[in-house]
């Protein structure tokens, strides 16, 4: 086995293991499921500091984001697509699919979303039902600032999707104050459980929408309406995926135990940013880094499958490469949930340096070395 320091799926703990492999019930029967299920949604929520709903839906990441615009998309409705990564402009393919018409806002893709020229396009472009941002765009690394972002856009009455499935947990998120209408999450990122599982945040606004439609949700799975009343009938949509939901509770009281959860990602994302340009490694992005995700470009005369194979073969451990406009251009290490600790990212950051001096790439420092200094500093 590999070790995992990808930007998702990452390393697993082994209470979350083992709380996989716990006897199941029948979910679709047994009413102290419903209410372990009910508690599991109202911790992720008191853990994003809101007493909206969360739903936890049996799918991976992408049916939250799926079903947010499903559940909310209109034919003929006009939805704003912010697109400064790979993932923001896949917004625009849900809207199309429930009949929307997709706005794209393209920005710079090296630099996180400029909120101040948003703001001037929206004071003359505001006809919008709904707009999505992507939180953390994995692909590339990129943060945006949803603290501004999301308020900003209520300003206007425009419902916010947000796809954090690769920030939260990592990425500190206040789901009441800044103003998020549906927040998307996943189990197989910072929250360090399998893939397999999303789970939705719902506002009253978000649900108001929904519950107002004109038309029916042209989804049955995909609906998150399908979940009405679900606690109160004790009856689910369809079966729960229970040893699934079993682990990612395991996993979130982890995270609700860890009081250094984002000291912990922060220090480590700036650590492995500052060793890698010590070095003389390009950060690929310009502003907007990520504590969840470091993407770096790679160095002349090299290919991605050299560098990720010798991490492999020599080390023992899977870093990735990207797709879509950067395929080929960039190497990228995962440090969120369970790959953020000190020895997991010394230990890459050491394989890293050797196979990078092993192809003859200069480097200034020591990587792992200097990761360590700046992490203490």
């Amino acid at each position: 086995m590999y070790k995992i320091m990808t930007p998702g799926p990452t390393q697993v703990p082994e209470n979350v293991r083992m709380a996989r492999s716990i006897a199941c019930t029948n979910p679709d029967l047994d009413a102290d499921f419903v209410e372990f299920y009910k508690e599991t949604c109202e911790l992720i929520s008191s853990l994003l500091h809101t007493q909206n709903e969360t739903l936890i839906l049996g799918g991976e990441g992408i049916l939250g984001l799926e079903a947010a615009c499903a559940s909310l998309t209109e034919a003929g409705d006009n939805v704003l697509v912010l697109d400064n990564g790979i993932y923001g402009k896949g917004f625009a393919d849900f809207v199309r699919i429930y009949g929307g018409i997709p706005y794209i806002y393209s920005a710079d893709y090296a630099h996180t979303l400029d909120v101040d020229a948003l703001a001037g396009f929206l004071s003359k472009n505001h006809d919008f039902k709904y707009a999505t941002v992507v939180h953390c765009d994995t692909p590339s690394g990129m943060l945006n600032d949803i603290s501004r972002i999301c308020p900003l856009l209520k300003q206007y009455g425009i419902l916010t999707v947000v796809d954090s499935v690769s920030a939260s947990f990592g990425e500190y998120v206040d789901v009441d104050a800044f103003q998020i209408d549906l927040l998307c999450g996943g189990s197989q990122k910072a929250v360090s459980a399998p893939p397999g599982l999303t789970f939705v945040v719902e506002s009253g606004d978000a649900k108001a929408a929904m519950k107002n439609r004109r038309t029916p949700i042209a989804s049955f799975y995909a609906n998150l309406q399908a979940f009405e009343g679900y606690y109160e009938k004790k009856w689910f949509p369809y079966t729960m995926p229970i040893s699934d939901i079993y682990g990612l509770r395991a996993a979130f009281d982890n995270i609700a135990a860890d009081s250094h959860l984002y000291e912990r990602h922060a220090a480590i994302g700036s650590a492995t940013r500052d060793a890698l340009q010590a070095a003389g490694l390009n950060l690929h992005l310009k502003s907007g880094f990520s504590n969840t995700v470091t993407v770096f470009d790679i160095p002349d005369g090299l290919t991605a499958d050299q560098i990720l194979n010798a991490m492999k073969e020599k080390h023992n451990i899977m870093l990735a490469g990207s797709f879509d406009a950067l395929s080929g251009k960039v190497i990228r290490i995962g440090h969120m949930g369970a790959n953020a600790t000190l020895s997991n990212m010394t230990e890459t950051l050491r394989a890293l340096d050797d196979v990078l001096r092993t192809f003859h790439v200069p480097l200034n420092v020591r990587l792992d070395t200097y990761f360590l200094e700046r992490f203490s500093a």
